[in-house]
């Protein structure tokens, strides 16, 4: 059985009369993210750890900051589109960790509808997606509230070591 591992890492500068998206999951807050897309760091995050786990470079590459198509795009459709790459190569995610590192606001309370929002898109069984956050404890940028990092690490196997009738329905009970 092949095992892939990728890792990503995400940031983005807050600012007023934005949303705050994270892991699709709009989040009450006076600042959202700034970027070409939503800003979804989480999400984006993902995105390069899947990516870097097929060798096939990272999320500006595929969906570049100068095409006018990511403009403002739900950052859950630039997710769909990498799990399309990985399908084509026949894998399929194993699990995920994610660390969302973040002075405000806390994700805590949206830890588990972060968690199903992803999964409606990757499709694994619940416990194999984990969600974590973590104060930078006022220090530096991060610290001090100025925008928000993430990291995530996953693991991609072959898909013909899957029962085929689950991922073909995509199901997440059994795996």
């Amino acid at each position: 059985m092949t095992m892939l591992i990728g890792l990503g890492y995400d940031i983005h500068k807050l600012q007023k009369g934005r949303k705050l998206i994270l892991g699709g999951i709009q989040i009450p807050n006076s600042k959202g993210l700034l970027g070409h897309s939503d800003a979804d760091v989480v999400t984006h995050c993902i995105c390069d750890a899947i990516l870097g786990a097929m060798g096939e470079k990272d999320i500006g590459e595929h969906f570049p900051d100068t095409d006018p198509e990511y403009k403002d795009i739900f950052s859950l459709k630039l997710l769909e589109k990498v799990l399309e790459i990985m399908k084509k190569k026949n894998l399929a995610v194993n699990n995920l960790d994610v660390t969302i590192i973040v002075q405000e606001p806390k994700v805590s309370p949206y830890r588990e509808q972060i968690k199903e929002s992803l999964n409606s898109i990757i499709k694994i069984p619940g416990n194999k997606i984990n969600i974590k956050a973590t104060s930078p404890e006022g220090l530096g940028a991060l610290g001090n509230g100025e925008g928000i990092a993430c990291i995530s690490i996953v693991s991609l196997v072959d898909r013909e070591h899957l029962p085929a009738k689950d991922w073909q329905a995509g199901k997440t009970e059994s795996r």
